[in-house]
């Protein structure tokens, strides 16, 4: 005969591949940052009350949370066999309640503000409402250890703190289903590839025509600590952008939108590689230390609140390509000009309005972008801040070569004249291709893989080398 005692499945990171409380953390970090830690503030010693609070503060998208499947079709299973189904979770019973509705189930059981359904007090709530082994329960921490002592059989998704091994030697039959996760999925949500940005840690060094080994370690040792810093922030910004990532034909693949990776490892690797970034950063001395942390504080204000203001976003994007210019020249310990700086300013603000159009030009309809100040009608006003942009750019380097420090850098001022006919071919490809929809959502790390726009980069670099003397002094001609 089958087995007709109901199922029960936890929600968080059992039935959910995520959890409940982090995600009203953070949404409500997102959408009122002061209400959110005022409410933590006021009830971190409340565990039932915070979950309450963090729920009003920011009413989450249930349907649009990331599913375990094979929970899922353990649920369905039951079903057919006619058992009842229920959830019962520490999360607040007003994201609980709705998401049963939304997946069928006979009931849910959950925290009311008041009591913190977990462990042994959801146990007890088992056992009133089925009596002790008249239930099976499906978890996925140790803490559900004196639930399934009161079941009748342990559906144990993951490890769960060696649980299996522990029950089944009290003799207590267990189910176990795949959970956890992969470092690789991790290291996934660092974005590894977006390092290649901290390249431009090293223009200040070629600027100043300075090769000595001693500056490219102290460059190389500010682009890890970079590095660091802009994927601590990376994490950040995708546990912000939850929700959004979700609605996003291509980002509700990565790591935390999808659930391959806990919200709270997540937390964790943020502040490691925030230790990692400012420790480094004061190796390299105050100056470097304040570029770098300028960096995160100004890149956190932009996942809260500035990327979603329309022309501000760019602006801060620009700035923040920056200040990756000025970290290489405060890490190398080496004077980066003026003229540099507000020269390469308008050009990050070209490749800020080719990443808006190239998300425009890929989305599926007229929408603002979700998380954004855009929609595609706002394609013309772009092209023509980046046309812009790249005018500005052009201006100030040929205003740049007529100044005493590009003469005593470059005697041979013609071929600077020279080099700007491949940089503007450079960055009107950049324009264009954005137009098109025809590269990466990221332009620095398409330009770093674009082999056309490399050579066009490498026709001026060579340029400006010779016109610097450099090629004839390595060289001999």
């Amino acid at each position: 005969m089958t087995d007709q005692r109901p199922l029960i499945l936890d929600v968080d990171g059992t039935f959910l591949k995520t959890d409940l409380l982090l995600e009203s953390l953070w949404a409500g970090l997102g959408r009122a940052p002061l209400d959110t830690l005022r409410a933590c503030f006021a009830f971190w010693r409340d565990r039932a009350a915070l979950k309450a609070a963090l729920a009003r503060i920011a009413p989450l998208r249930l349907d649009l949370m990331p599913v375990n499947a094979e929970v899922a079709d353990l649920a369905e299973g039951a079903r057919a066999e006619g058992r009842e189904v229920f959830l019962a979770s520490a999360s607040d019973m007003t994201l609980v309640a709705p998401l049963g509705d939304r997946y069928g189930m006979d009931g849910v059981l959950a925290s009311d503000g008041v009591t913190n359904l977990r462990g042994p007090l959801k146990a007890e709530a088992l056992v009133n409402a089925f009596g002790k082994g008249g239930f099976l329960y499906a978890g996925n921490d140790s803490s559900d250890m004196a639930i399934w002592e009161q079941g009748g059989h342990a559906i144990i998704v993951g490890s769960a703190g060696g649980a299996a091994r522990k029950l089944e030697k009290e003799g207590m039959g267990v189910t176990s289903l795949m959970g956890g996760w992969r470092v690789a999925d991790l290291i996934k949500a660092m974005r590894p590839h977006q390092w290649v940005k901290n390249i431009l840690l090293v223009l200040p060094m070629l600027a100043a025509h300075d090769f000595s080994l001693n500056t490219l370690l102290l460059v190389l040792l500010g682009m890890v600590s970079f590095s660091a810093a802009a994927s601590c922030i990376y994490i950040v910004n995708d546990l912000l952008d939850l929700e959004a990532d979700r609605l996003h034909p291509t980002k509700c693949r990565r790591p935390f939108a999808s659930g391959t990776v806990p919200i709270g490892v997540g937390m964790l690797a943020c502040i490691a590689l925030g230790a990692i970034a400012l420790g480094i950063g004061a190796v390299l001395g105050p100056g470097f230390l304040g570029v770098v942390t300028l960096y995160m504080v100004l890149s956190l204000a932009y996942s809260l609140r500035l990327k979603r203001m329309r022309w501000v976003d760019i602006a801060t994007l620009a700035t923040l390509y920056t200040l990756r210019v000025v970290a290489g020249a405060a890490g190398a310990q080496v004077d980066a000009s003026v003229y540099m700086l507000i020269f390469i300013w308008p050009i990050f603000i070209t490749l800020g309005c080719v990443k808006r159009l190239t998300e425009l030009t890929l989305a599926k309809n007229d929408d603002r972008l979700p998380g954004r100040g855009y929609g595609r009608p706002d394609r013309s006003d772009l092209v023509n801040v980046a046309g812009l942009g790249m005018v500005g750019a052009l201006v100030i380097f040929l205003l740049y070569t007529f100044s005493p420090q590009a003469l005593a850098l470059y005697p041979t001022q013609w071929l600077m004249w020279v080099a700007m006919i491949p940089m503007a071919a450079w960055m009107f490809r950049m324009i264009r291709l954005g137009y098109y929809g025809k590269q990466d959502y990221d332009p620095i790390v398409f330009a770093m893989k674009d082999k056309r726009g490399i050579g066009l980069l490498l026709i001026c670099l060579a340029l400006m080398f010779y016109a610097a003397g450099i090629w004839q002094r390595w060289f001999g001609f």
